[in-house]
């Protein structure tokens, strides 16, 4: 039950004003929630021509359905600002309020300063050690160790900005964090490296529209903190998925120190990728926040209101299914509208064209801890008039039990398509590797499910194939190159003693664990690395590159560089020869997909005979050019080849021929297909992609490189 006002006020208003700070003409309107609290203070902070900060704290009057506000005249722009909040201290319930505390408002649209280790920012008390008892509160003052929230301007010079709205089916992804890509690019001006403007500068523009991107997908950019066992490491969370706060821009990612330009900043590089038709996706933290468990900081949540912003259990202590403390409990309205607020603001205010949710399945776990299609914030999202028109992209698991949920979220979602990534590593990685000493593999019927827009995943509720973003690497593991090079994860910088990062790579070294001068070595690695790029970008579905993966990009061994900043994250842009030959790869395997539209349906093939001349839109066949019919499971088949019918959309059909063993193959080219004769596009044993000019009648017997792929084109008969 909530404490009773100690002084009741009867002009308090019926309704309480939207959370957050609005300028009115008579000061500032603050308004923040704290359901369980007895008092809440605004602190306002100045510094003097003498550079020492005074505090000014001033009680919120009025309070309605826990949520307290008042009018502070006299604030304008710029102002800087925090809260106190008292009230109960009984930790068996989660009630953890500390005045001694200067708090973060959870709505701060700008964020001056960091998070200084210190033991003041525990509520509990602690010793040097950051350690001691969670039941007993802390008197020492945080003020001088915390951030403050800063008023800022939201409008802007927007022009002409419009949503580029790229179809999901028009989609390259690319995933990119925003300090790497540019950190060492030698076409930003040095003032500009890892900032917001250099991830918008004309160089770097250049590359993606290069590569054919169609949007961003950046890593965390809301304000984010270090947990302290990397600061004491003198290591930082450069990630940044360890949110401070959900609706300010990370402030060191700006050129400009002052908070207003660090906003303006954003927007800025939001307005100028638009410009070249690149739509911004915000990687988003909602599952928990930086201040961890019960054990950890009081920064914001914590000592507004622990009990409504934390999933608890009936001891007072976390329920954790993220595995970094603490878990957002989006069952409580005020933390779900919290989430929504954010949201609306980033697209209304901010322009960003979509979202993926880190964790996703925490969002959705109802008040049985389970997931659920239907929980309300799965709703709002789908039903909100903004929201449910931007792109929206889950993560679909979680840590806690039953977390894997791929396949399970409801439209409009896409989701990260784990098995995608993992069937893609097995077949050109493990199951070559295996081929070399003649073990039979996986065979290739999962192959070819991916290929095909996986439908046994996401062929409910008529989703179609939008909802399956492929990917073979991501922020979190090993590079593609990596993959390549080492059989195992190489993470000892990262200080965790080798615990830190999966050990399921389903990586191959190719006979020498990490660098080596072996010619037939890196010869191979190279090819490995264009059949995976090969094998995703003519996938059906939604393809997601991992940012530096077109340049061959190496973190020496480690598949969890999340406390990384440094040159072993960064991009290098002194290319070597073979980058240079990738990159040009990758750019014609981008534009064979945006020239061939079969391979970019939104239904799922149907595999039946439907087209005027008796085919059907998706067959497959078998290394001597028949249907694959009972060879689908044999251990011993690593020959497959897929033929997209394009003649029931007008459009070219294109063959896929693929050779999954260490040896060289015989394919002979299907004349049950229907085409005459196939053009040669792009064949993966090409270090360049030099056109051939090679065509093939159908029924043609062609020898195809050990572990390689083939894309034809139909043509009439030679």
């Amino acid at each position: 039950m909530c404490p009773p006002l100690t002084t009741p006020d009867p002009t308090t208003p019926d309704l309480p004003p939207e959370l957050g700070v609005r300028l009115t003409p008579e000061g500032a309107q603050f308004c923040v929630y704290a359901g369980h609290a007895t008092s809440v203070e605004v602190c306002l902070f100045e510094t003097g021509p003498d550079g020492r900060e005074t505090e000014r704290r001033l009680p919120l009057r009025h309070r309605a359905h826990g949520t307290w506000f008042d009018t502070v005249p006299g604030v304008g722009l710029g102002q800087r600002y925090g809260y106190r909040v008292d009230g109960p201290w009984t930790p068996y319930r989660a009630e953890r309020h500390n005045p001694a505390k200067l708090l973060l408002d959870p709505y701060a649209r700008a964020v001056e300063g960091g998070v200084t280790l210190h033991p003041a920012l525990y509520g509990h008390h602690v010793g040097a050690d950051l350690t001691g008892d969670v039941t007993i509160r802390d008197d020492r003052d945080s003020a001088a160790y915390v951030p403050r929230g800063v008023i800022v301007d939201d409008a802007f010079d927007w022009g002409d900005d419009r949503p580029p709205r790229r179809s999901l089916t028009q989609s390259l992804i690319y995933e990119v964090h925003v300090k790497n890509a540019t950190a060492l690019h030698p076409g930003v001006p040095e003032e500009l490296r890892g900032t917001y403007a250099g991830l918008a500068h004309p160089a770097f523009v250049e590359h993606l529209l290069g590569l054919g991107v169609t949007a961003v997908k950046l890593l965390p950019v809301h304000t984010f903190s270090h947990e302290p066992d990397l600061v004491v490491r003198g290591l930082v969370n450069h990630w940044g998925y360890n949110t401070l706060g959900f609706f300010a821009p990370h402030a060191p990612y700006a050129s400009a120190s002052d908070p207003q330009a660090a906003l303006d900043e954003f927007k800025g590089m939001v307005k100028l990728l638009h410009a070249a038709g690149i739509e911004v996706i915000l990687d988003v933290v909602y599952n928990h926040t930086a201040e961890q468990s019960q054990e950890g900081q009081t920064l914001s949540w914590r000592g507004l209101d622990n009990r409504a912003y934390y999933r608890i259990d009936d001891r007072g202590h976390d329920i954790d299914v993220t595995g970094c403390g603490n878990t957002m409990d989006l069952t409580h309205p005020v933390v779900a509208r919290m989430v929504l607020d954010s949201l609306r603001y980033w697209v209304q205010e901010c322009h960003v064209d979509g979202f993926r949710f880190d964790l996703a399945v925490a969002l959705a776990r109802g008040r049985d801890d389970n997931f659920d299609t239907t929980h309300p914030f799965l709703v709002s999202l789908r039903t909100d008039p903004v929201l449910s028109r931007v792109k929206l992209i889950a993560e679909p698991w979680d840590v806690g039990i039953h977390g894997w949920r791929t396949g399970q979220f409801p439209p409009p979602f896409s989701e990260w398509n784990d098995r995608y990534r993992d069937t893609l590593r097995t077949f050109w990685l493990r199951d070559v590797a295996a081929s070399t000493s003649g073990i039979p593999g996986h065979g290739v019927r999962d192959l070819a499910t991916r290929l095909a827009g996986s439908q046994d995943l996401f062929g409910r509720r008529d989703r179609g194939t939008i909802a399956s973003i492929n990917f073979v690497t991501a922020h979190d593991g090993f590079t593609l190159a990596d993959l390549t090079a080492y059989n195992v994860k190489h993470n000892g910088p990262n200080g965790h003693g080798g615990a830190d990062g999966t050990n399921d790579n389903r990586s191959w070294n190719h006979g020498v664990e990490g660098r080596t001068t072996d010619p037939a070595i890196l010869a191979a690695r190279r090819r490995t690395m264009r059949n995976l790029l090969g094998t995703l970008l003519m996938s059906t579905g939604v393809p997601m590159l991992n940012a530096g993966d077109e340049l061959g990009r190496s973190q020496r061994g480690n598949n969890n560089a999340y406390c990384q900043d440094n040159e072993t994250s960064w991009f290098s842009w002194d290319l070597e020869p073979w980058q240079v030959d990738l990159l040009e790869t990758t750019q014609h395997l981008a534009r064979l997909r945006r020239d061939h539209p079969v391979l970019r349906q939104r239904p799922f093939f149907t595999g039946r005979p439907g087209n005027p001349d008796g085919t059907t839109d998706l067959a497959w066949f078998a290394a001597d050019g028949g249907p694959m019919d009972h060879r689908w499971d044999a251990p011993g088949t690593h020959v497959l080849q897929a033929f997209y019918n394009g003649t029931s959309i007008d459009q070219q059909s294109v063959l896929i021929s693929v050779n999954g063993a260490a040896h060289p193959a015989e394919v002979r080219l299907p004349v049950e297909a229907g085409p005459a004769a196939y053009e040669l596009l792009w064949d993966s044993t090409d270090e360049k992609p030099a056109p051939r000019g090679e065509s093939a009648n159908a029924g043609t017997a062609v020898t195809m490189g050990p572990a390689s792929m083939r894309v034809w084109r139909a043509v009439a008969g030679m």
